[in-house]
Order: structure tokens, then sequence, then C-alpha cells
């Protein structure tokens, strides 16, 4: 996340000005080459370089989210930037359950992976390899994606939706007095994309959000793996990949077919304010899910994940939405290598906060106020409110 918070802008001027295809093939080159390298660490600070390069080297998400806009027709841009987000969803869902049910093959699968194979020695590399494979794939299919940003004479970049640009001709009289049109090259003067309020308020709820999200993403696999003693529900990796698994497919159902409707009718501001309201609720049940055992709590949980990663995507996704309606095509990379720079350093601060509260939430057994995993789902719930509250006029407000 560092990498990426200090590359994420530069990536994104790159693909205002040379097109997102390089852009997004570069990315998953990165991905295949330093996730590889990761899985094959020998010591922590080879682990903390390999994953540091791919962060500075994938500046993919930004033009992916560029260009998914520009790719679709106005009526189902929904649809298009609900793709991009349930993928990046399903990914933050997929990822932990392949490694739940892939690393360290040798303890798991004994009769397939022995401990002195090349899988024993390097107990992480197998789920690492998946996803290289994945990526390579990805790259080549990559090959034929159509570029979508439109350069034209005297490298000026117009956009499909600026009144400005379509009217950059002027009208001049000739020597008869008539007025005939001249093609002349004016340069449209770029707004400032930090003076955009539209689009810098977008981005900071977008930012409270993906803190909220990457500290849930920790704190539930820990909770999830935890003794029952703590307040958890002494599940294995193997089971937390299975919810994560069914968890996933309840994502891609709901938002390839009711989040572009909804949107429709109710607008994407709507869509994530209503979300995270829901969420609160959600989120707050899960010390009492604990309480549960068997078939009985294998149901609920489901359940609630499937509810609660929904809810999240829905809100990245009308944010999604809002971001790029709020600039032009020819800046619509940089604003979203913003929007990544930002999310990146919220998104670093997740995980190492996450897991610090439920550590000092654990020592908390006996408390007299919020005892144990209660305070951590109640700090969930704080941030999340203060996301809810900055989605309302005048902070956050439509282009």
């Amino acid at each position: 996340m560092l990498g990426r918070a200090l590359t994420s802008v530069p990536w994104g001027m790159v693909a205002d000005r040379y097109g997102r295809k390089p852009v997004i093939i570069i990315g998953t080159v990165a991905v295949v080459i330093f996730n590889t390298l990761f899985g094959l660490s020998v010591n922590f600070w080879m682990a903390v370089t390999t994953r540091f390069l791919l962060g500075s080297l994938n500046g993919l998400l930004g033009p992916i989210k560029a260009y998914v806009t520009e790719v679709f027709r106005d009526e189902y841009q929904a649809l298009g930037v609900s793709t991009v987000s349930t993928a990046w969803g399903i990914g933050l869902i997929i990822g932990p359950a392949l490694g739940g049910f892939l690393a360290q093959p040798a303890e798991k699968y004994p009769n397939i992976f022995s401990k002195e194979s090349f899988f024993g020695r390097f107990p992480y590399f197998l789920p690492c390899l998946c996803i290289s494979v994945f990526a390579l794939a990805v790259t080549v299919a990559c090959i034929w994606l159509p570029e979508t940003l439109h350069t034209h004479r005297g490298n000026s970049i117009l956009s499909d939706d600026s009144d400005e640009a379509l009217e950059a001709g002027s009208c001049e009289p000739n020597e008869k007095g008539k007025i005939v049109e001249t093609e002349e090259s004016v340069p449209i003067p770029k707004k400032s994309l930090l003076r955009n309020w539209p689009l810098m308020s977008s981005i900071i709820v977008y930012c409270v959000f993906s803190l909220h999200d990457m500290a849930y993403t920790e704190i539930f696999s820990l909770w999830a793996v935890s003794p029952r003693k703590f307040g958890g529900l002494s599940y294995s990796t193997k089971d937390v990949g299975e919810v994560l698994s069914v968890t996933g497919f309840g994502l891609l159902v709901f938002q390839l077919s009711l989040y572009p409707y909804m949107e429709r009718l109710i607008g994407a501001i709507m869509v994530s304010r209503i979300s995270a309201v829901l969420s609160i609720p959600v989120l707050a049940s899960y010390p009492l899910i604990a309480a549960l055992s068997g078939l009985t709590l294998a149901l609920v949980l489901n359940c609630a994940s499937v509810i609660k990663n929904v809810l999240s995507v829905s809100i990245i996704t009308g944010l999604f939405l809002l971001q790029n309606r709020a600039v032009d095509q020819d800046q619509r990379g940089a604003a979203n290598g913003i929007a990544m720079t930002l999310m990146s350093l919220f998104k670093a601060a997740g995980p190492a906060g996450g897991g610090a509260i439920f550590s000092w939430a654990q020592k908390r057994q006996d408390a007299a106020f919020l005892p144990g995993d209660n305070m951590v789902f109640f700090v969930l719930n704080v941030i999340e409110a203060i996301g809810v509250l900055m989605t309302f006029k005048p902070f956050l407000i439509e282009r």
C-alpha cells in the first residue's frame, strides 16, 4: 500500500497521456513477477521488498476505473463500475480463501506434498503461484483489450462530454465578409483536481470506508480463528476459507444483478448511505453470533458475512461512480491516481490498526464497558458512522 501510495498519481498521469491499456498490462506483469518472488521469500525483508515493488509498479486500479467509465454508455456505467468493485471485493475474499486452502500444503495435504519437497521448503509459494498463473492469463488476454483514450491531432485529448472541446474550432470572416469555420488547436486549460470538491469529497469519504473495510477484513479472520474463551469461533483457516468462498459467490450475484437497478432507482449517494447505515447493526451482531454453535453458527455466519461484504462493496461502488463523474476523460487517470494514493495510505493503516485493536480487546475480557470483542466491533461501527455522516451535504456533493 505504501508503494501504491507513492506511484498511483504518476501512473494515472501516464494513463492520461499514453492510454489505459499500457498501464493495465504493466500492472498485471508486475503481479506475475513480484507475487511469485513474494512466495519465494526467504526472510522478512525480502517479503517486504517484493510487496513494496509490487505496489509501486502495479498502477492499474486507477486506470481500470477510468477505463470502465469510458467503455460503457452513461446508462450502463453503474453496471460497469459495480463489476470493478465486485472484482475488487471478490479478490479480497478469494485471496484469503486461497491462502486458507493452499498455504502450508505439506502440513494440510501430506499425501500429495512432502515436507522435503519444494512446496515443503516454501510453504506459502503454492497460493502465490496460483495467483501469478491467473495474472499471466489476464496479461495475455489484455493484448486484445481496446484502448478508450482517444488522442487527436496535436496530442490534444478531447473529452467525450466536454462542450469546450467540441467547440474548439473558431469562426472567422473571409475577405467577402462570409463567416467560415477554421480549425484551430486551442488548448483548453485543465481545472485543478485538488480544487474539484465533488471529486475530493468523494475521495475522502472513500478513504474512510476503505480504512473500515481493511480493518474489518483483518479482524474477521483473527476473530474467526481465535479461541472460544476469548470470544472467537475457534475456526481453522480452512473453515475461514469456506466462509469467504460462499461470501464471494453471494457478492458476485448481488452486484451484477441488483446493484445497477438500485443505483438507477435511488442514485449512487443514497445507495452508499443506506448500505453504510445497514452495516452498523450487522457488525453489532457479530459478538452474539459467537454464542452460537454447529450448523446454526455456520448458517448465520455465512449470511452475516455475505450481507456485510455486499453492503461494503455497494458503498465503494457508489463512490467510484461519483469520482469518475466528477472529472472529464482527460483527467480521469490522474483523478483515480489521487484516489488510489490516499486510499492506499488509509488501507495501509487498516490491517495494522485492526490487528492492534483486536489484540488490545483480547486483554479486556472482564472489562465493565464493552468487554472483549464487543469493543472491536464497536470501534468498527464508530468508523462506519463517521463515514455515514460524511455522505451528507455540505461535505459530499455531486457534480
